[in-house]
């Protein structure tokens, strides 16, 4: 007796049937197109690389996410990528390495977790990214934010969208400039993305800080909001280190930015949005829609990992799960109409079915016992292939 449980996907694997995959195929097709028409050239890394390669410098955060198995050739431990980016990285820094400041590389392909980023979300979603390489500035970064923005309004994500920003340089320079060790630095960092006040104030009490660098500390779970937030903050960090005065610059540049390139788009800044805090290096992004806890795509600047590839290059980027955004790309209306055909050993017939599917026909062969069925029949008729209508 066959057991039906082998049938089963494991949790959090997920597959495509007919109609998504198809549109799967088609958004890919036009969001890459879009990424392209932006100057974004397409690479496609392997699926596994060595594990200390995939791992390298602030990938090792990906370890936990990542599945591992032995290299049967060379008896090294291999990775299965968790996310791309740093593939990508190691591309830009080794292969395609040249004399052009600004390289602007994309990328789409499947990722496989260990675990499910969360309770809805797939263990092998397709990843999609466009990175900039070579560029520090605000403008790069905002570059980022627009291309994301617009590839899922062309994939038909209906309604609002919200703009999350943040910097972790802010966070990074209070910290070090109040002297905290890694493990008071980590715990109030748990602390600030839950947001939980009463939680940040005990830290803080028990940590013995400076009064100024307590007060400061405990604003920031509190400086979110739109672009007026930014002078507040202005005030209530101005005794901060030049690292936060120069991410406050930053964040005031890329909304003088917002207001001009995306002036319909719904922007929240958040002083305590630290995603992605030991990866990236200055400003982070995340797209929503309202109501929705999780990122629709999410970015952010990495700068450091130029260096961990031997190529020290600034970097900014985003990604995306081209799996969430199937449900939201417009369906065909009709399916495509079926021309039959029963095949006979005439020449004059393969080169009728050859010339109607580089037209983009549907041309299927009837099969003796298993007829498809079709709307349209090739047929011949006074020695001439033609189509006819059935019934």
């Amino acid at each position: 007796m066959i057991n039906q449980e082998s049938w089963l996907l494991p949790e959090g694997i997920d597959e495509l049937m007919p109609t998504e995959a198809v549109q799967l195929e088609k958004l890919h097709r036009l969001l890459v197109d879009r990424m392209q028409s932006w100057g974004y050239q397409l690479v496609v890394p392997p699926l596994v690389e060595y594990l200390d390669s995939l791992l390298t410098g602030t990938a090792k955060t990906l370890d936990l996410q990542t599945f591992k198995l032995i290299d049967q050739l060379s008896g090294r431990l291999l990775g299965i990528r968790a996310d791309m980016t740093p593939q990508v990285a190691r591309i830009a820094a080794h292969r395609l390495r040249s004399d052009e400041a600004i390289l602007r590389l994309c990328y789409i392909g499947s990722v496989l977790h260990t675990l499910p980023d969360g309770q809805t979300n797939s263990r092998n979603p397709i990843q999609l990214g466009a990175e900039i390489y070579g560029h520090a500035g605000a403008e790069s970064d905002m570059e980022s934010m627009q291309l994301m923005i617009e590839l899922l309004r062309i994939s038909g994500l209906q309604g609002p969208l919200l703009l999350d920003i943040g910097h972790v340089g802010i966070y990074r320079g209070l910290a070090d400039a109040a002297g905290l060790t890694a493990q008071q630095e980590e715990a109030l960092f748990t602390a600030l993305q839950r947001k939980a006040l009463p939680e940040i104030e005990a830290l803080l009490k028990e940590f013995n800080l400076a009064q100024a660098d307590q007060q400061m500390l405990l604003a920031l779970s509190e400086l979110n909001g739109d672009a007026d937030i930014l002078d507040k903050a202005t005030e209530v960090l101005a005794l901060a280190p030049e690292s936060v005065q120069s991410a406050l610059r930053s964040l005031r540049e890329l909304s003088v930015l917002l207001s001009d390139r995306l002036p319909e788009m719904a922007v929240n800044f958040d002083l305590a949005e630290l995603r992605g805090y030991h990866y990236h290096t200055g400003v982070v992004f995340a797209a929503y829609q309202p109501g929705s806890s999780q990122a629709v795509a999410l970015g952010g600047r990495y700068d450091d990992i130029g260096e961990d590839f031997g190529h020290a290059q600034p970097a900014t980027g985003f990604t995306l799960d081209l799996k969430k955004l199937v449900s939201c790309f417009p369906a065909a209306t009709a399916s495509p109409e079926k021309i039959g055909v029963v095949w006979c050993n005439e020449p004059e017939q393969q080169h009728a079915v050859d010339a109607l599917r580089e037209a983009g026909k549907v041309v299927v062969y009837q099969l003796s016992g298993a007829e498809t069925a079709c709307n349209q029949q090739l047929i011949k008729i006074e020695n001439r292939w033609q189509v006819v209508e059935t019934g």
